[in-house]
């Protein structure tokens, strides 16, 4: 790839690896929020059933957090490396 071509993916996925950095911070804030609307849906629940659900919905939110922030971040690096080292044609 050109380096006026690699500007455009470089940054979708460095704005990937920022909203997967923002969903592994605020995964606590974000999994209480989802936690609160489905006791709110369901009209009420057990103590130890609601703490389940939201140590589930913060484990999601970190979980997904990590996979996108991993894979943005690895195809930024390897977008760079495939510039500065191009096969031979």
């Amino acid at each position: 790839m050109e380096k006026e071509n690699v500007k455009y993916p470089i940054s979708i996925a460095l704005l990937l690896a920022a909203g997967g950095l923002v969903l592994i911070f605020f995964s606590v804030d974000f999994g209480t929020s989802f936690a609160d609307f489905w006791l709110a849906k369901r009209g009420g629940a057990d103590t130890g059933l609601y703490h389940i659900v939201i140590k589930s919905y913060i484990d999601s939110f970190l979980v997904a957090g990590g996979i996108i922030f991993g894979v943005s971040l690895l195809t930024a690096i390897l977008i760079r490396l495939n510039i500065r080292s191009p096969r031979a044609k």
